[in-house]
């Protein structure tokens, strides 16, 4: 099953659950324990390494934590 990433509408943190491809989600934010989430855009990578930050990267992420620091 693969990973999907919800970000929560309350309070801007990042979530991951194991899931089927064709659930329906209804998750609750890990943080403040919201259920007003949408699933969020990620990206699958096999690298080992991290990547280079965008060029318009501030290190600030509503998440909390900077993947790129």
């Amino acid at each position: 099953m693969p990973i999907f990433e919800y970000q929560c509408r309350q309070c801007g943190h990042v979530s991951s659950f194991l899931e089927k491809p064709d659930s329906r989600g209804g998750h609750a934010c890990e943080h403040c324990g919201s259920r007003d989430t949408k699933k969020a855009f990620s990206t699958f990578s096999a690298r080992a390494s991290r990547p280079a930050p965008p060029p318009d990267c501030s290190g600030e992420c509503a998440s909390g934590s900077c993947p790129f620091s």
